[in-house]
């Protein structure tokens, strides 16, 4: 079931979270996750090849807004080709960030995102949608916090948006291997980079009150995730929606793509106004990737 501005736009992909308040409390215990079952990831991208969506059918065409794929911890932009050409096909100009491999200190890669909106806000004259997976979801929402004149929708897919590192004890101990191999190659800026507590802008951002008066933030979460705790995913600012699926396999998932291409259709909202007052654009009949 679906509510707010998806519930025309929205069939049969899952529900907003409305969870009790109980459920949403985010646990503390060590947590081994579901690291094996994350291989359906495969079973998942078997059932997008054959799905109508990935043909771009039943979903609302694109605007061709600028949409910056970001891809979430170790992985790179190839993870993000699939939802790239999709995003194509129905009718907005994708832009991967360039990323080999996601495992650079986040605010020097925040920067670098920054940098590539700006260049694409001056281009097209249109504010940019974010969307990021994992680690990118919390990118997404820095820089939607950081720059709302540049950014129209920021979509967070199985991201933490209520605790970065609410993840399972393995992934946890993944991502203290990346800190420690930041800080003995001298690319972390602060000594308690890629940690909850460090004092770098973005980790302020990403803790700082969210501008959902300007800008549009949509959070897919699956509780099936083996690595992220779903409930870290549910914030009160956001349109939280649930569908079934692996942490993985979240992007390549054929429930996640109806919930893009709704966040995406809805209108953008206006600078310095309220929710019921949105920009609108026509629609692009001949995107393509520049």
């Amino acid at each position: 079931m679906a509510c707010g501005p998806f519930r025309d736009l929205l069939p049969d992909t899952g529900t907003i979270g409305t969870t009790g308040t109980s459920e949403r409390e985010v646990p503390s215990d060590r947590w081994w996750g579901r690291h094996v079952a994350e291989t359906r990831w495969q079973l998942e991208f078997a059932r997008l090849l054959v799905d109508p969506v990935l043909r771009g059918d039943g979903v609302s065409r694109g605007d061709c807004r600028p949409v910056v794929l970001m891809p979430g911890l170790l992985a790179g932009d190839q993870m993000m080709l699939v939802l790239a050409t999709w995003l194509r096909r129905i009718g907005y100009r994708p832009y991967t960030c360039g990323f080999i491999a996601n495992v650079q200190c986040a605010d020097h890669a925040v920067e670098r995102v920054e940098r590539q909106i700006e260049k694409l806000h001056g281009r097209s004259g249109r504010r940019v949608a974010l969307i990021g997976h994992s680690l990118g979801g919390h990118y997404a929402r820095a820089l939607a916090r950081r720059r709302p004149e540049l950014v129209s929708h920021a979509i967070s897919v199985g991201a933490g948006l209520r605790a970065m590192f609410a993840v399972s004890y393995p992934t946890q101990v993944t991502v203290a291997a990346v800190r420690e191999a930041l800080r003995r190659t001298g690319k972390a800026r602060f000594p308690g980079c890629f940690t909850q507590a460090c004092e770098c802008a973005f980790a302020r951002d990403f803790a700082g009150q969210f501008p959902n008066d300007r800008v549009r933030l949509t959070s897919i979460y699956s509780k099936g995730d083996g690595l992220v705790r779903w409930q870290a995913a549910l914030v009160p600012y956001a349109e939280c929606i649930e569908v079934t699926g692996s942490h993985v396999g979240l992007i390549f998932n054929r429930k996640t793509y109806r919930a893009i291409a709704a966040a995406l259709a809805i209108p953008e909202l206006t600078l310095g106004e309220s929710h019921g007052q949105q920009a609108t654009h026509s629609p692009c009949h001949h995107p393509s990737l520049e």
